[in-house]
């Protein structure tokens, strides 16, 4: 038996293994692509703890088909299981309950290896996963301090503990840890992106920019998601700054493109295209090419968080591939599992209607669909930040349909939580000149 970087017990066919497995350790909480480099050593080695890792890998696909992907991986992990260790054997039945879909399942077992195993921080990782796709923010925060006294060498989980804080609106504290992190170890992305939400959320635009600017050279060898997605963070800064061509090159050039067929990347792309276009520019052509990939998504229905914003860069490319969409998340609505029925069923059709009717200027049916969802939009998962997109589409579509004084309502609270977003003073300005309050808003602002 050997150990892995972390020094968990490993039971592995022979030690040229080992390499692979702590590049997926390693790569997966560090966010690297060389977590992938697992499938390499699932191809020699029937080590049931490679093939687990192997199928895990093959489930972040965030598909229809990644269930069958990772199957026959974790069938050969079960067949060996008896001559794993107790961690082992947890963390293969964990990935089982994933392929499954007994999310529940899976989150309980990452939760009770945490506790048992704490230094087993790819399994946290993947707890964080789970409890941030079903809207869990005090689990992500509650199994992390458990692994805190033991794992508090390693920069990557006060970086998984920082945004854990942050999600839970804990601000100062999650700002401390995030610099924790990335005093013990500069490149720490996952930390750069805990501490770009807290500098978003506390209006600290230009200071966010200037931070992940600063950063930004370190952001080297990443998985596709990690890299685009802090460069996603460093347009938002610059949308708030009004920095329009500064978004679109970024968009061109750091957003969209790397791995145009993953989920997330998708999902990137989309959600700033779309604030954007809230924000009042021109994005040319750029839908057309994001659609292409969408309409590859139609029967996945594996997060509502994804299949909402499929269904805008759908709508928004123009492409009748999103009533099909509309229809299959209507059906799997009606049958999703018990544990995320609600989720499906209260956020996010009511949401996906509303959604569906602003990218086809149905403004006024937009409100009514969003409003709905909008209290408990925390349950279909992603973060903070990231849900905003809807409540921007909610905004825009109240000043569209000539809500305008609840639009001010709203508008109101956002600048002066946000009193360096040029881009809210202006859309503020423009709603209190249609209330005749134009002189208001030039004094305010």
């Amino acid at each position: 038996m050997w150990t892995d970087s972390l020094g968990n017990a490993a039971t592995l066919d022979d030690a040229t293994s080992l390499a692979g497995l702590n590049d997926f350790v390693e790569g997966f909480i560090a966010s690297e692509a060389r977590a992938a480099n697992i499938l390499e050593t699932a191809a020699r080695d029937t080590s049931p703890i490679v093939q687990a890792c192997a199928a895990a890998v093959h489930m972040f696909a965030e598909s229809r088909d990644a269930p069958a992907s990772a199957r026959p991986f974790l069938e050969q992990a079960l067949a060996g299981e008896n001559r794993c260790s107790k961690r082992e054997r947890r963390f293969i039945q964990a990935v089982r309950a994933w392929v499954d879909g007994n999310i529940p399942r899976a989150i309980a077992l990452h939760e009770e290896q945490a506790q048992e195993y704490p230094r087993d921080l790819a399994s946290l990782k993947l707890a964080h996963y789970h409890l941030f796709n079903v809207g869990d923010s005090p689990g992500m925060l509650r199994i992390a301090l458990a692994a805190l006294p033991a794992a508090d060498d390693v920069p990557y989980l006060h970086g998984m503990i920082a945004f854990a804080w942050e999600q839970c609106h804990l601000l100062e504290q999650a700002e401390a840890a995030a610099r924790k992190a990335i005093g013990m170890r500069r490149k720490e992305p996952w930390a750069h992106h805990a501490l770009a939400h807290v500098m978003l959320t506390q209006g600290r635009i230009r200071e966010g920019h200037a931070f992940l600017e600063d950063v930004s050279a370190t952001w080297t060898g990443l998985n596709s998601f990690m890299v685009t997605h802090n460069w996603w963070h460093q347009a938002l800064f610059a949308l708030e700054l009004d920095r329009h061509d500064e978004v679109l090159r970024l968009y061109d050039q750091q957003v969209w493109g790397v791995a145009k067929e993953y989920s997330q990347d998708q999902i990137n792309a989309v959600s700033l295209l779309a604030r954007l276009e809230l924000a009042g520019v021109d994005v040319g052509d750029r839908w057309q090419d994001v659609g292409k990939f969408l309409a590859l998504r139609l029967q996945d229905q594996v997060l509502p968080f994804l299949d909402m914003q499929y269904l805008y860069g759908l709508a928004r490319a123009g492409r009748t591939e999103a009533d099909a969409l509309m229809r299959n998340i209507e059906s799997h609505a009606a049958n999703a599992p018990t544990h995320a029925m609600a989720a499906w069923q209260r956020v996010c059709l009511p949401a996906s209607r509303g959604l569906l009717a602003h990218a086809r200027g149905d403004y006024a049916r937009a409100v009514d669909e969003l409003g709905q969802a909008l209290p408990r939009l925390t349950e279909i998962g992603g973060s903070h930040a990231q849900r905003d997109l809807f409540s921007q589409v909610y905004l825009g579509a109240m000043v569209r349909s000539g809500q305008f004084a609840g639009a001010q309502h709203l508008l109101a609270q956002q600048v002066r939580g946000q009193p360096e977003s040029a881009r809210l003073k202006r859309q503020a300005a423009s709603v209190y000149a249609e209330l005749g309050l134009g002189s208001v808003a030039t004094s305010f602002f």
